[in-house]
């Protein structure tokens, strides 16, 4: 079960349930895969609405390596996502809001 106090947020994946963490390895294995964009750019655009696809996949793997899952993106291609797409873009942005939030939950 996640701990929202410890920056988790749980999701299930292909009926299995996932504990998800942006841990400062995870962190700094997003920034990698974002290229010349940069964390707060990602922040920028949930905040605004503006974030595609691509923005929450991203989040969903670096949440899902930070609790200690060891796939990658390819894996996630063809897995079924328990709520879809608005439950992954929601866990995304709770993963945000818990790395870098007030301590409000």
């Amino acid at each position: 079960m996640a701990n929202p106090w410890a920056g988790e947020v749980g999701l299930v994946i292909d009926g299995e349930a996932h504990v998800l963490k942006l841990t400062l390895g995870a962190l700094a294995e997003l920034e990698s895969e974002l290229g010349t964009d940069t964390i707060p750019d990602l922040v920028a655009r949930f905040e605004n609405g503006a974030f595609g696809t691509g923005d929450v996949l991203k989040l969903i793997v670096a949440g899902l390596r930070g609790g200690g899952w060891r796939g990658g993106v390819s894996d996630l291609l063809s897995a079924e996502i328990e709520g879809g797409l608005l439950k992954a873009a929601g866990v995304a942005a709770q993963l945000l809001v818990r790395a870098f939030g007030t301590g409000e939950q």
